[in-house]
Parts: structure tokens; sequence; C-alpha cells
């Protein structure tokens, strides 16, 4: 059974920790309050892959009863995250499948494996930045100087997003994600990043290159062209998804492992192997905390609840990986040596399961050993009660994580 009274998602993302805790105490399905917007969201880990499969809940926005009936339209601030363009992100079924295609192409095993030695490069170059930025004994935000920039850097290369414009993306995306942004201010820039991808796709259908953007408008044997709305749609979210989830995963990382050293003296050790230390940080602190959203095309029984027609379901992905009934009684508790660890949904699950996951794993699987290595001696440069979250509702995104690296 769920509770009637919506349980109010904070977005200022004071205390994350108290914050899933509640939600998930409040039962498999609960309704939420979304910034003046009530929808359910499940914190069960069996109900979230039962659901994302059921295809009675889909991604268009125009089966959401509150969008229909207008009451909830552009100012809501989290409209850019529902509202979106034609892409993979947005439909279902069969069309889904097919926007989907190409990327599944791009971000096969063996391709991942070609991008290995760029990804093993940028990471060396960035160590280098980040060893000149914290000399001395020097306090340096590990997010800002490595985190951030290589996920971005990866997967600008691969969409063939120029090197000169991820300052900007970075903070459009920044702008956007953010709740603290005027929503005047984040409608701008929604225009501008639209503007932005628009001129990227024109660039690619009239000149292609060896990268993904330019598979998508270009018809071969992996299948046919996008139309320029669905490469449009495609581009903006995988540059957004592909670099923010990354950040988080090693920053989230970094953290968890600094504040146990015994298991990271484990993990230093080989007792312990990389694979199962990313796969623990994803359950534990994973990089999404809300994903938005679904939409019911009919009514759906769960147990004694009633999702009704036209209603919003959210995943609260971080409530799930710390489901008691999959990970037991120490399901808050970091531990890398934890057997259920790759037993959580921190990428989602059925169909639209990100599409980026294995590019993510394999950028940490890169970054985190080399960091280690390069710095065996890293610390946190403050106390970790002094590190927050970036008021952003749905990502799990650490304002910055200040580190001293001898």
């Amino acid at each position: 059974m769920s509770s009637q009274c919506p349980i109010a998602i904070d977005p200022m993302v004071g205390d994350l920790a108290g914050e899933t805790a509640r939600l998930r105490d409040a039962g498999p399905i609960t309704r939420i309050d979304l910034m003046g917007v009530t929808v359910w969201t499940v914190t069960d880990h069996a109900l979230a892959r039962q659901l994302t499969t059921d295809t009675r809940l889909v991604k268009d926005i125009n089966a959401w009863k509150l969008f229909a009936d207008g009451v909830v339209g552009n100012q809501w601030p989290l409209i850019g995250m529902v509202d979106v363009d034609r892409s993979m992100f947005s439909v279902d079924g069969a069309e889904h499948r097919r926007l989907r295609l190409k990327t599944a192409q791009a971000l096969a095993p063996r391709r991942l494996e070609e991008l290995r030695p760029r990804i093993e490069a940028l990471t060396a170059e960035l160590l280098d930045d980040l060893a000149a930025a914290g000399a001395d004994g020097t306090p340096v935000d590990l997010k800002q100087v490595f985190a951030y920039p290589l996920p971005m850097r990866v997967v600008g290369d691969l969409m063939g997003v120029a090197r000169e414009d991820h300052a900007q993306l970075l903070d459009w995306y920044k702008k956007f994600f953010s709740v603290m942004t005027p929503q005047d201010e984040r409608l701008r820039v929604i225009g501008e990043l639209d503007v932005y991808f628009t001129d990227q796709v024109r660039k690619k259908i009239a000149d292609p290159g060896d990268d993904l953007t330019s598979a998508f408008v270009v018809a071969d044997e992996g299948g046919e062209a996008l139309t320029e709305e669905e490469a449009i749609g495609n581009i903006k979210a995988l540059v957004a998804a592909g670099h923010e989830t990354t950040v988080s995963l090693i920053v989230n990382t970094v953290r968890a492992l600094l504040n146990e050293p015994e298991q990271l003296a484990k993990v230093l050790a080989g007792e312990v192997d990389w694979k199962q230390v990313i796969e623990e940080s994803l359950r534990w602190d994973g990089p999404v905390s809300h994903l938005l959203m679904r939409f019911a095309t009919e009514d759906i029984t769960v147990g004694e609840t009633v999702i009704a027609k036209g209603e919003g379901v959210v995943m609260s992905y971080r409530a799930v990986g710390r489901d008691f009934a999959v990970h037991g009684e120490t399901a808050d508790e970091f531990d890398v040596t934890r057997s259920t660890a790759n037993r959580h949904l921190a990428f989602g699950y059925g169909p639209h399961i990100c599409p980026g996951a294995a590019l993510s794993r394999l950028e940490a699987a890169i970054a985190l050993p080399a960091l280690f290595a390069r710095f065996p001696n890293l610390r946190l440069a403050v106390p970790d009660s002094e590190l927050g979250n970036l008021p952003v509702l749905t990502q799990n995104d650490l304002a910055a994580l200040p580190i001293t690296l001898n």
C-alpha cells in the first residue's frame, strides 16, 4: 500500500540519504511531489524491473494527463526533461528500436574496445593537468579538473563535437539541470542547445565524418538515415547523458573509497577487482537519483495501488539500489566485497536502458585505477560532512570534490 500524502522531493538536495530512506520506507510505490507536480515513484527493485518493461507505460508526454490538460507547461522547471525532441528517448516499440539502432552499433563491445586507447590517452593527459593543479599539496577539485572533462572529451569525440565547444556545452548543461536557474533562462538555454545541435547535424549532413552524428544522418548498411529532428534529439540527449552519468560515477566512487581506507587498501592490493568497485558504487550512490518519466496509457494495478491512466511514473533508482530485499540489512553501507553489487538498476532496465552504460563503465574502469596508481596518497581536502550536491533534482551530482594528491 502506498502512502497517500506525497513525499516532497527536495530540489536543493540537502539530505539525499534521508530522502532515499524515506522513499524506501514508504513502500514499493508511493506518491511524490516534484516541484509542485504529483506523480508516482517506484523504490522497489523487483517492481522497477517489472514496470520498466511494461508496455502500458510509455515515454510519449502526450499520454500525461497533466500535460494534455495544460496543468503542466513550459513554466514547470522540469519540463525540459520530459517534453523533449523526437528521439530514442521519447518513443517506444519499433520506433524506439529504429532510432536506437545506430547508437547500439556504435557502442557495441568491439567498437568500445577501439575507443580504449583514446580514453587511456585522455586520462593520462588529464592526470598531468591534475598533477600540475595539485602541486605542493595544493587542494584541487577532482571533479572540475579530472572527472568533468574526461567524459565530455570522450563523448565529444564520439559525436564529433569540437573540443573548443566543450566549455560552452558544460555551462549550458549546468544551467539546464540546476533548479536554481530561473525558468526563463532555462528555456533560453534549451533554445541555444537546439540551435547548436541543429547546426551540428546540418554540418554532418553536408559533410559527414567518422562519428556517431554522421552515422545518424547517413543511410548505409547499418540502417536508414534519421530525420534531422530525430538526429538532433538523439545527439542532444546523448551528449547530456554521456557526460553527466560518468562524471558522477567517477566522483562518487573516489569519495566512497577515500572514506573507507580499509576497503581502498584491498582494492589497491588487488584483492578486489575495479569492476566490482564500480558496480558497488553504481548500486550505492549511482549517478541518477530520480529518472523522469513514463506515463500510463491505461490503469495499471500494482498490489493495492492503481496507477491511473494518464498519470506519471518516476523511477527512484537511488532508493531502488538500497532495497533491503535484494542487498540485506547492510544495503545502506558501501561494501566493495558485496556479493549483490551488480544487482542494481543504476542505468535503468528494459528497452530504455541507458545506451551508454557500457561506455560509462569503460571510462570509469580506465580512469579510476589510473588515478590511484598515479596518486596512491590521494586524500579528501575537507571533511566529508562539508561536501554537498548541486541543486539538481534528478542527478546525483556532487558540487565539488576537493582533494590533495600527496
